[in-house]
Formats: C-alpha cells, structure tokens, sequence
C-alpha cells in the first residue's frame, strides 16, 4: 500500500460550556466520520434524560458521569478523513477540574482550535483571568502548538442572532478565526447563508514532505535502512514498514506505522527509545538537558534536587531538578530572577534537568514530540516543559546487528 494521505492530530480546546463537545461532534458528522442512525440515537437518548441539545457533544462525550452531567472530563478522539488528510479530532476537557487531561491531549496535538462563545457575556467569561480561554492557549503555546484558529462558536445565541458587530468585537480580542454554530452546523464546513458577510481566509500549503510532529517526524524510514536506537545504543536493519498492517514501501512525517527489525530482542527495544537514521544525526542518551517550565498544580515548593517523574515521548522516567537558573516571565519569556532559590505553582522558569535513567530527547526546535514534556508527581501533572539544548552522552561503542554489518557492506 502507498502512502496515500497525510494524518494530523487537531486538538480542541477552550473554556467550560462553550460548546467544544458540539460544535467537534458536528463537525465529525458533516465529514462522515459518524452516520446519521448513531446522530439520530444519540438524539433519542439526550431527550430521555431531558438534555436534547447534547446529541452532537455525545459523538465524545462517552463517560456516563460526562453524559449526566453535561460536561468533558477525559479526552476523547474521533477520526475521519478529507481528500488530502487522515484527521484524528482530540477534544479536551474545558472545565479546570480536569485541566491535567486537557494537557494530556494537547501534548498530542500537531494543531489546535480554541473555541470562544459569541453568546452575550460567554465570551468575556472565558477570556476573564478566572476563565480558562487563555490557560489553555497559553498551555497550547508551551507545550508546543503553534498552529492556532480561533472558532468563534454559538454565533446562532448573537443579538442579533448571526451578528458581524459581535464577532468583530470578539476578533480585537484574541487572533486565524472561524465564525460557526456548533448546533446549527453554519460554516462546518460548507459557508453558512446565515452569515454572508464572513470571507473567511485561505491557508497556503506546502506540497512534499513536510514535517509532522510524530515520532517519525523527519525523512523518510523504508525497508533496508539502517537505524539506530537510542538509548539503547543498538544499530540493525529495517525489514519491514507497515501501516493498517499492509506494507509500505516508505513511511513519511506524520505516519504512524509499524516496523519490524532483525536480530533485536524484546528486552532490550523498550518503550521510550527512539529510531532514527544511523549516519545522520542518530538519535543519543541525553545526559541532561535545559528547559523551560511551567509550574501549573504544586502544593509546596520546588527547589533543586527534586525528583519527579518525567514523560516525555512515550518515556517515563524519574527526573531530577538539578538546577534553577531563573526565573521567567511565562507571557514574554522575560527573566525575572536568576538563580531562585524555589518555584511555585503558577511560576516560569528555566532549568537544568537530568534523568534518572537512560533517556533520549531532544530540542523542540530541532524534534518538537522529543522536546516537550509533563512533570508528574502525586499522581498528577504539576509542571510542563519544552526542551531548549540537549548534553548528549557521548555514544560507546554499542551493539550493531548482523543484518546491519550485512547492510552496511552492500552499501
């Protein structure tokens, strides 16, 4: 099977009761990603329980607890595709209770959309410091989402239903933007009769291989490469590639495939380690690493030498504070302080980091899924990061495979 489309993760974001839920369900539904029997179901069983207008929002809201009480608590995906992209749609809790899984989607995400209510007095709740329209563009930011529209929902509850004044108004506040009604289904994705004043824009795309924020994220990998794995420190050929299990002949940025390989064991290609070209920039052991860090949710203090645990990828590993170089504006990135003596809930910071275990990452600038980060301890994530400069241990004289020796020589 050849590479047919490219795949993109797309997360939705925003304050509570804004209508993420909806306006994503709706938006599955005119892209056929759900049929109209499962619609017209979900519309049956919300009247039953007296809460009709969430037929669309229970395309993703699963949980029981969700459906009774009218709101997101986990994240829910959904896929569907268009005639250039396989989409995978991530709609993220809104109510702050569950901002931990709204970071956890978001740390997935290739782009966002921050839904805002045009609805009178919606709109400047969410945008208020209470309201969580700017923590969550702020943490899209951190956790490296720079692909931002803006879906100015709820344009139907408007006075006057559908007004130009109103969205206008919206639009000096935040900034690209998107007016639709999530229940009504205007501009999703056909223009809406019901606003002809919006032009909308038009996004400029690339054509070729361009980078996707997965864990293939540059080149290409196809049968016969030879790849190493850090932070193993193994060296061995690719012999296979395959996707929806058929096989591929090469796997571009954005892919998510699998790959088999020869002469390795399972005990030693664990999770967290990372694949890549082996004569050029193969992947390293990090010794330890700069990052700039957010404290979102910490009961006390945090000082250097603390040692939580780190998720970064798909490692999860004990990582210690080594240092607290300074302390930083989280808006501008402008430094504050240096050398602090301790960090806060709600404090920026940079600050040298070094694993507790083998571990490879790498700069967001340079990888950005190898260069992003949560901090978890107490069993919830208290602080988010982006990797600014990697030390690599210099690399030993690790395992090469037959298969790869083999390889290397036809070459």
């Amino acid at each position: 099977m050849g590479k047919e489309k490219t795949h993109i993760n797309i997360v939705v974001i925003g304050h509570v009761d804004l209508g993420k839920s909806t306006a994503t369900g709706h938006l599955i539904y005119k892209c056929s990603g759900i049929d109209k029997r499962t619609i017209e179901k979900f519309e049956k069983e919300a009247a039953e329980m007296g809460k009709g207008s969430f037929k669309y929002a229970w395309v993703l809201d699963k949980l029981k607890a969700e459906r009774e009480r009218g709101i997101t608590i986990d994240i829910s995906l959904w896929k569907f595709e268009t005639s250039k992209y396989y989409v995978t749609i991530i709609d993220a809790p809104g109510h702050r209770d569950f901002i931990k899984n709204m970071i956890t989607g978001t740390s997935q995400a290739d782009c966002a959309v921050l839904i805002v209510a045009a609805g009178v007095g919606e709109f400047e709740a969410g945008i208020s410091k209470n309201g969580q329209t700017r923590e969550h563009a702020l943490l899209a930011y951190t956790l490296g989402v720079k692909q931002l529209i803006v879906g100015v929902n709820k344009m139907d509850s408007t006075e006057p239903p559908y007004s130009q004044k109103r969205y206008e108004e919206i639009v000096k506040e935040v900034i690209a933007f998107v007016t639709v009604s999530g229940w009504n289904g205007d501009n999703m994705p056909e223009p809406s009769a019901n606003m002809p004043w919006f032009k909308g824009w038009k996004v400029t795309r690339k054509d070729g291989n361009a980078s996707g924020t997965t864990l293939l994220e540059t080149g290409v990998l196809k049968p016969g490469m030879v790849v190493t794995f850090a932070p193993v420190n193994i060296t061995t050929e690719v012999k296979s590639v395959k996707m929806h299990h058929e096989a591929l002949n090469e796997a571009l940025p954005g892919d998510n495939v699998g790959f088999s390989v020869k002469n390795v064991s399972v005990k030693d290609d664990r999770r967290g380690n990372v694949a890549g070209d082996s004569k050029n920039d193969p992947p390293m052991e990090a010794a330890g690493f700069t990052a700039q860090v957010i404290i979102l949710n910490h009961p006390g203090q945090i000082s250097a030498g603390y040692a939580p645990v780190l998720d970064c990828h798909t490692a999860h590993i004990a990582g210690k504070f080594a240092e607290l170089k300074e302390k930083i504006d989280r808006r501008s990135g402008k430094k504050l302080e240096d050398g602090p003596k301790f960090l806060k809930s709600g404090d920026a910071a940079i600050v040298d980091m070094v694993p507790g275990k083998p571990m490879c990452v790498e700069s967001f600038s340079d990888y950005p899924p190898l260069g992003r980060f949560a901090v978890r301890d107490m069993r919830q994530t208290v602080a988010v990061g982006v990797i600014k400069a990697v030390d690599k241990k210099a690399a030993g004289a690790g395992k090469v495979t037959k298969s790869a020796q083999k390889a290397q020589k036809a070459k």
